[in-house]
């Protein structure tokens, strides 16, 4: 018994078969930010108060700088993933294109610019 209509089967409206794939993705960054996100919010609260010269004190240790350039790593990884999907299913045609890529290219750029300001910061 098939589930596609006659139309579906005729204009290849199946299934996209990378749905799995995407839930593992997503269900992965999740358990990831399980203790990623507390560490990160306790990092930063400890830091917030300091003078300039503390806080590069501070993030120069490896242990902070480390669990902040991985939550920052996961945390916009996992948002840029999300947003992809809501776009994907919302936007269409040339300006959904357009949006994918301006997302996608606003995610990355988030990301190198957070690592190389940590690394920076530790170094």
């Amino acid at each position: 018994m098939s589930y596609l209509t006659d139309r579906k089967r005729v204009t290849g409206l199946g299934s996209g078969r990378e749905g799995t794939h995407h839930h593992w993705q997503m269900m992965i960054s999740s358990i990831l930010l399980v203790p990623l996100v507390p560490l990160f919010v306790f990092l930063f609260g400890f830091a917030l108060g300091g003078t300039h010269d503390e806080v590069l004190a501070f993030f120069s240790r490896p242990v902070p700088a480390i669990i902040m350039a991985l939550a920052l790593l996961v945390i916009v990884w996992h948002v840029m993933q999300e947003a992809l999907v809501a776009i994907e299913d919302y936007v269409h045609g040339l300006a959904g294109k357009l949006t994918l890529i301006a997302t996608k290219a606003f995610g990355y750029t988030l990301m190198f610019v957070g690592v190389f300001a940590i690394a920076r910061m530790a170094l």
